[in-house]
């Protein structure tokens, strides 16, 4: 069954052996943010950490790497943890398109246990840490922060939960970064306009489908909560909140409810990002928590980002990738499939057909024009439907074999990116490129691809043979030379 909260999370990665309790004392620097990262070296089997003994926190419980290799997302989907890359694609795929899923509304939640409404200090409540030593500060990085558009009257629908970064910058202050192309800049924006201040909800230590739906480019007129109803399979429990207004996780372990201020800006950062380097300094939003309400003895849920591959490259991997298909193939239906997991999909390769010559290069535009698009993607690399997009050497050999500079390549200047790209100038706008990787078909009739090779016949049947004595041979014990 689907995990309603952060525990049963946590116990079946302990049944399936993907969960590492460290009981030796730590130091919340630098060790829970090293031993975070080593586990990212570990490759794409890598364990979820559970830190239970942290030096200066009394009874304060850490969890790290929760997302952070396939077999967890296995696990996270009521998968065999096994399952394969492309197949946990496709099943996502399929999830995906039986949006909406249901929501149920609950009395009450676990987190709500404990509540804080005087004197709040976030330096005690919470057991922060910096993640990276050029850090300007502790962030919160896996909350989802919820909030909704204030111009509309009836404004349920408008409705978002997303991950964003959070600078604590004081006892009941925090600094968030809302990246232009994301919901909740737009919620901002017209509560500014308004002159009013936007209500939102913190909460951190969360089930692992909200924190997957929180970080994927859904649609905006979209519910975060009924599309985890519906990868989930069954209602997804919420909880509403009479203090903010908003509905808010049955399962979470911590809750802060808060407003951003109207029209207030503080310095926020720097903080060592996803690209792999740190984000400078700049003014950003704040804001003001009034409530704090927790579980007892609640876990606190972390992530460690850095030079990829970290747990965020998983976490933001397939929840990319899935949108992306689902909305190339409303206009192409000739796509194959969408790998968007490398650097939160500033690469995005496409595998599809092409009806005719030049189709590939406007398979490469529409993905430029998709939420995720419009804020990333700045490389997308089309091949043929018979190369897997998963597959880095056949799609290192497409582009070897199939590309030619003078007409496959597809420069488009002064599109926005994310102002983390470094590589961004001005900081938010760069050009993008589109590789055309496929074979050329009437009328381009450039190259020549007329006799391309295929495998021996028998092939297929040899792989899965080869594949069950490897198996055999790893369960029997080893004989003496």
């Amino acid at each position: 069954m689907p995990y309603t909260d952060l525990r049963s999370y946590l116990a079946a990665l302990e049944e399936q052996q993907q969960l590492l309790c460290i009981k030796e004392q730590v130091k919340p620097e630098p060790d829970i943010a090293a031993a975070a990262c080593a586990a990212g070296r570990l490759g794409e089997h890598a364990p979820a950490l559970l830190f239970e003994n942290i030096y200066g926190y009394r009874d304060a419980r850490i969890a790290m790497n929760l997302h952070g290799s396939w077999p967890n997302l296995a696990i996270a989907m009521d998968m065999p943890k096994h399952t394969s890359l492309k197949n946990q694609f496709f099943e996502f795929v399929r999830r995906y398109q039986n949006y909406p899923g249901e929501v149920e509304y609950r009395d009450s939640a676990p987190w709500q246990e404990v509540v804080i409404s005087n004197d709040i200090n976030l330096f005690e409540i919470l057991p922060l840490f910096r993640l990276n030593h050029g850090d300007g500060g502790f962030y919160i990085d896996k909350a989802s922060v919820v909030s909704r558009d204030p111009s509309l009257e009836d404004n349920h629908s408008s409705q978002n939960v997303g991950i964003y970064r959070l600078q604590v910058k004081g006892r009941r202050r925090l600094g968030l970064q809302p990246v232009p192309s994301h919901d909740i800049a737009i919620h901002l924006q017209r509560a500014e306009e308004l002159g009013v201040d936007l209500p939102v909800a913190i909460t951190i230590g969360n089930d692992p489908t909200i924190s997957t739906v929180g970080g994927m480019p859904i649609l905006y007129e979209q519910s975060e909560y009924a599309m985890a109803g519906a990868l989930n399979g069954q209602p997804y429990p919420v909880v509403y909140s009479a203090h903010s207004r908003l509905d808010l996780p049955w399962g979470s372990e911590f809750v802060l409810e808060g407003k951003i201020l109207s029209r207030q800006r503080e310095a926020e950062g720097p903080f060592g990002e996803f690209t792999g380097h740190y984000s400078g300094g700049r003014l950003m939003p704040v804001i003001e928590i009034d409530k704090v309400s927790h579980r007892r003895q609640p876990i606190f849920e972390h992530l460690y980002l850095g030079m990829p591959w970290t747990e965020i490259d998983y976490m933001i991997g397939i929840n990319t990738c899935a949108p992306l298909y689902v909305q190339l193939k409303q206009t192409f239906p000739e796509v194959v499939a969408v790998n968007a997991l490398y650097t939160h999909g500033l690469v995005v390769i496409v595998s599809t057909q092409t009806r005719f010559g030049g189709f590939a290069k406007g398979v490469g535009l529409r993905v430029l024009t998709t939420p995720h698009g419009m804020g990333y993607a700045k490389m997308v690399i089309v091949v043929d439907e018979t190369v897997d997009p998963f597959n880095l050497p056949q799609v290192m050999w497409a582009i070897a074999t199939k590309f030619n500079p003078d007409f496959d390549l597809l420069n488009v200047p002064g599109l926005s990116v994310l102002p983390l790209d470094p590589a961004s100038h001005p900081a938010g706008m760069t050009s993008k490129v589109i590789i055309d990787a496929t074979t050329p078909k009437a009328p381009d009739m450039h190259g020549r691809f007329a006799q391309p090779l295929s495998d021996p016949i028998t092939t297929g049947d040899w792989l899965a043979k080869l594949h069950a004595m490897i198996e055999t041979k790893q369960t029997q014990p080893r004989s003496t030379p």
